[in-house]
């Protein structure tokens, strides 16, 4: 197998990390809302999240890239991992107002900066099952971002 190249091991890092994060973030916030339903689609995105974690892992290990050991650390370090981790942070504050609408909007700017990085990643000289995988995620994530602008405007 060759040796993967330091774009990929980059972007399956900082992959694995936004997605690490945004299950967290997505858990908190699922904590922070008062609506049962937004509650609900909050914890099923933040199950989505570690799903896509575990999903991009196991993909990156037969790539021979190892999320786990070769730079974790290197990936949440990176501007775009950085980033989303950031945004995430910031939903802890809209949380302890109880802030359904505020809560919604930190997690509507998570899943943008995750595209973002998500589309970084695609730039990349990946393998075409890499790809597909990374396009897959994308694309639901991009739909849970509409979905969550929607929840927001039905907010009082």
């Amino acid at each position: 197998m060759a040796t993967p190249n330091e774009k990929t091991v980059r972007a399956y890092n900082d992959l694995v990390e936004i997605n690490k994060s945004a299950t967290k973030g997505y858990q908190e916030a699922a904590e922070g809302v008062t609506n049962p339903k937004i509650k609900t689609e909050l914890s099923r995105l933040s199950q989505q999240r570690a799903q896509f974690a575990s999903e991009l892992s196991q993909q990156a290990k037969q790539f021979g890239v190892n999320v786990n050991e070769s730079g974790t650390l290197e990936g949440a370090m990176t501007d775009a991992a950085a980033a989303v981790h950031r945004g995430w942070i910031n939903i802890k504050s809209a949380i302890t107002g109880h802030d359904d609408k505020a809560i919604l909007n930190e997690c509507e700017t998570g899943d943008a900066t995750a595209l973002k990085a998500y589309e970084t990643a695609l730039s990349a000289d990946l393998p075409m099952q890499a790809k597909s995988v990374i396009e897959q995620q994308r694309s639901q994530i991009l739909n849970a971002k509409n979905m969550v602008t929607q929840l927001k405007g039905q907010v009082k």
